[in-house]
């Protein structure tokens, strides 16, 4: 072996993965799990044969992560099969389904997705808007799903959306 040989690195091993505990999977849980997985190594409540209680108590000792959703409130009763845990993230906006007194007790950080979707609910409400305005959904099933376009050429019109914010402003003076 000569002398370069000798001064190489040894092969790099993977680094040891952070633990996270996934009670139920949330949809955005769902769609990002390979991410999560190349990050993490994922314990998943939700394919284990024990049921849930028995398989936090099995794995208790080394959870110190849990990602959860409102499918899988976390209560008291998971954090104290957790004695670990020292961080709650939840893949929704809210926390109402996290016992935030009871992490806040044990000095266990919660964290949420922030207004992450904050834009897209605005634009869901704008297209409702627009919908209950102009009578969309309304015509789509008088002309299309009801068959009345051939023998009833009645259909009630809708609003213009500007007529709407016209009469919000008015109000609003």
């Amino acid at each position: 072996m000569d002398q370069e040989d000798s001064h190489q690195s040894p092969p790099s091993q993977p680094p040891c993965l952070g633990q996270v505990l996934v009670v139920r999977p949330s949809p955005v849980f769902a769609v990002h799990e390979q991410y999560i997985s190349n990050k993490f190594q994922i314990l998943k409540a939700y394919e284990s044969p024990l049921p849930t209680h028995d398989f936090l108590q099995a794995n208790a000792q080394s959870i110190e992560v849990v990602l959860c959703s409102g499918v899988s409130p976390i209560t008291a009763d998971v954090l104290h099969d957790l004695p670990a845990l020292q961080l709650v993230v939840s893949s929704t906006t809210g926390v109402n389904h996290i016992d935030t007194a009871e992490c806040r007790r044990r000095g266990i950080r919660v964290t949420n997705v922030g207004d992450v979707f904050s834009d897209d609910v605005a634009d869901g409400a704008v297209g409702l808007l627009i919908d209950v305005m102009r009578r969309i959904t309304a015509g789509d099933r008088f002309v299309l799903r009801g068959g009345r376009w051939p023998t009833t050429l009645e259909h009630p019109l809708g609003f213009k959306v500007s007529r709407f914010f016209f009469i919000l402003i008015v109000i609003a003076i």
